[in-house]
C-alpha cells in the first residue's frame, strides 16, 4: 500500500551537465518501504528465486515512482535494502548481486541490457527512471570478482559491496557508491578500501550520497558535503531507533540543519524491529517528515526544495558551537553524582532535585552544564543530568562525547538512561553546554512518540541558549561520533517532549 503526503581514492566521482535550463526549485521525493522479505536469509536460494523476490519490492517501488513523478517530482530516494531485506550472511546474499559499472561508462540499461552481462534489477530501476522522467535512487548489491594476485581478496574470489545507485531521468546511471562505513551485522558485505565520495550535478543542483551508517562518519559525510560543496544529500537508510539515544527523525533534521544542506533520507518501515522515520530537511526548515510506528504501508512524502541553497539569502550562517561552553565555569554541587547505563556505556549522573537549579557533570575531559527552571517538580518523575566520554564498542567501535538532560524511566535512579516513553514535566526553560572537541553539533528536539516539536517552540543559537516555552516532557542527549577509522565529529542533542 502506497500513500503519500505532498506539502507546501579516495575515489571520486563527479558528473557535470550544462546550466541551462537550471531550476531554482525541484521538487524531492523519498519512500519509506515495508520491505518484503525473504521466508529465510541462512539457506542460498536460486537467482530465479532471488530475482522473485527483487521484483516483488520492485513493484512497490515502481508504484510509488509513478505516483511520485504524476506530482511533479524530479528525483525520488528509496531505501537501503529496500529490494532484498537484510540479515545475509556472503553466501545466501550473493544470488542478489548483480554487476554494477562505473558510471563513466555511460550506460542506459533500459535501452542495452545486455551490455554488461545479466542484471535485470538495474534494467528495471533504469526503465522506472526514463520512462517516468525522474531521477530514481536505490541500494542494491554489486559484486566484483578478484584472484590472488590481490592480497585482499577474500576467500570466495569477490569483493561484495552495499550499493546506492542512480539513475538519471533518461534512464542513465549517473551515480554509483559503495558503502564505506558498514554497521557491524552487514557481514555480508566487505568494507571498500576506500572512501568514495560520489555527487553528480543535476539541473537541480549538485548531489551527493552516502547509506545509513556513514552519516556518523567524517569519511564520506562531512567530507562531501564541504569539500565537495553539494547542495543536497541523497539518503537511503535501515535505520532502527533506539532511544533515548538516537532516532532517526530528529537526529538526521538536525543533521541537515547543522551541516546546511538539503537531506533526503529514506528509511526502511519495519515496526518490528523499531524501523521507520524518513523525511525531506532543508538547512532552515523540516520540510516533510513520516515516523510511524502503528501501520505496517509504505509512505510517500514530496517537498520543494531550493536547489542551491547555499546560494540564498536564508542561508544560515555557520556556528561557533563550542563559544558558550568555554566561558562556562563548572556549577558547584553538594550531591554525589551516580552511574547509569545508555546501551551498554556507563554514564556520569547527578539527579535534578529542585524545580529551579543550576548544574555540572563530567567524565574525564568533557563536562556538561545545565541552567534550567520547571513549572514544578513532580514527585512521579526524576529528571538527570548525564556525561559519557568513552569508546564505545558496541555493534562498531566510535568515540563517544555525549550530554544528556534525561527523564528516568521510573522513580528509581538505576533506571536513568533507559527507554522512557512519555514525559509530563513542564520546563519553562533551560540551557544544556558541553565542553566538545568538535564543530559539528545536531541539537534537536524532539516530542514523544519520536515526532519533532514545531519550530516556533525552541531557538539554538551557538548552543548558547535553549529556550522552550511551556514545553512539557525532556530527554535531551548530546553526543560526539569519533570513529577509530576516519575521526568522525558528530554532536547530537534529542530533546523529547509533550507539548
Amino acid at each position: 500500500m502506497i500513500t503519500s503526503y505532498f506539502p507546501k581514492c579516495v575515489a571520486v566521482f563527479a558528473l557535470s551537465v550544462l546550466s541551462v535550463g537550471a531550476l531554482d526549485t525541484f521538487i524531492a521525493a523519498v519512500y519509506e518501504h515495508a520491505v518484503i522479505l525473504p521466508n529465510g536469509t541462512q539457506t542460498p536460494v536460486p537467482k530465479e528465486e532471488a530475482l522473485l523476490l527483487m521484483n516483488k519490492n520492485i513493484d512497490v517501488l515502481e508504484k510509488a515512482v509513478k505516483l511520485a513523478a504524476r506530482q511533479g517530482a524530479h528525483i525520488i530516494v528509496t531505501p537501503e535494502d529496500g529490494i532484498y531485506g537484510w540479515v545475509f550472511t556472503r553466501e545466501t546474499i550473493y544470488p542478489y548481486l548483480e554487476d554494477i559499472p562505473h558510471p563513466e561508462v555511460n550506460w542506459i540499461p533500459c535501452r542495452d541490457p545486455q551490455r554488461f552481462g545479466h542484471t535485470p534489477v538495474q534494467e528495471r530501476l533504469s526503465c522506472m527512471a526514463k520512462d517516468n522522467s525522474i531521477y530514481v535512487v536505490a541500494n542494491i548489491g554489486d559484486k566484483k570478482p578478484c584472484n590472488a594476485s590481490d592480497p585482499e581478496c577474500p576467500p570466495d574470489g569477490r569483493y561484495q559491496y552495499n550499493t546506492d545507485v542512480v539513475f538519471d531521468s533518461e534512464g542513465r546511471l549517473v551515480a554509483r557508491y559503495h558503502k564505506y562505513n558498514l554497521f557491524a551485522p552487514e557481514i555480508q558485505f566487505d568494507f571498500p578500501k576506500d572512501s568514495e565520495f560520489v555527487t553528480f550535478d543535476t539541473p537541480f543542483g549538485k548531489f551527493g550520497i552516502f547509506t545509513c551508517f556513514d552519516i556518523f562518519s567524517h569519511d564520506p559525510a562531512v567530507v562531501v558535503v564541504n569539500e565537495f560543496q553539494v547542495d543536497s544529500i541523497l539518503y537511503p537508510t535501515a535505520w532502527y531507533n533506539t532511544l533515548p539515544l538516537l532516532s532517526a527523525v530528529p537526529f538526521h533534521s538536525a543533521w541537515a540543519r547543522a551541516m546546511r544542506v538539503n537531506l533526503l533520507a529514506a528509511n526502511t518501515h519495519n515496526t518490528s524491529m523499531h524501523m521507520t522515520g524518513s523525511g525531506i530537511y532543508a538547512p532552515e526548515a523540516v520540510k516533510v517528515y513520516y515516523y510511524d510506528m502503528e501501520t505496517e504501508s509504505g509512505q510517500l512524502m514530496l517537498s520543494e526544495l531550493k536547489s542551491r541553497p547555499r546560494r540564498e539569502t536564508t542561508y544560515p550562517a555557520a556556528v561557533d558551537w563550542s563559544a558558550y561552553a568555554r566561558g562556562v565555569k563548572p556549577f558547584p554541587s553538594e550531591q554525589p553524582d551516580f552511574p547509569g547505563m545508555i546501551y551498554f556505556d556507563e554514564f556520569t549522573f547527578t539527579e535534578l532535585q529542585k524545580n529551579t537549579g543550576n548544574y555540572t557533570v563530567c567524565q574525564k575531559d568533557l563536562c556538561c552544564h545545565l541552567t534550567y527552571q520547571m513549572s514544578e517538580k513532580r514527585t512521579d518523575e526524576v529528571y538527570a543530568l548525564g556525561a559519557f566520554d568513552g569508546l564505545h564498542t558496541v555493534e562498531g567501535q566510535y568515540y563517544l562525547q555525549i550530554c544528556t538532560l534525561l527523564k528516568c524511566q521510573t522513580t528509581e535512579l538505576r533506571t536513568c538512561g533507559e527507554p522512557a516513553g512519555s514525559a509530563f514535566t513542564r520546563f519553562e526553560e533551560f540551557s544544556l553546554s558541553g565542553t566538545f572537541v568538535t564543530s559539528y553539533v545536531f541539537p534537536q528536539l524532539i516530542l514523544s512518540g519520536s515526532q519533532l516539536a514545531p519550530e516556533r517552540h525552541y531557538e539554538v543559537g551557538g548552543f548558547q541558549d535553549v529556550k522552550f516555552p511551556r514545553t512539557e516532557g525532556v530527554d535531551c542527549i548530546m553526543e560526539i561520533f569519533e570513529t577509530m577509522r576516519q575521526h568522525c565529529n558528530i554532536v547530537v542533542c534529542i530533546i523529547q517532549a509533550t507539548l
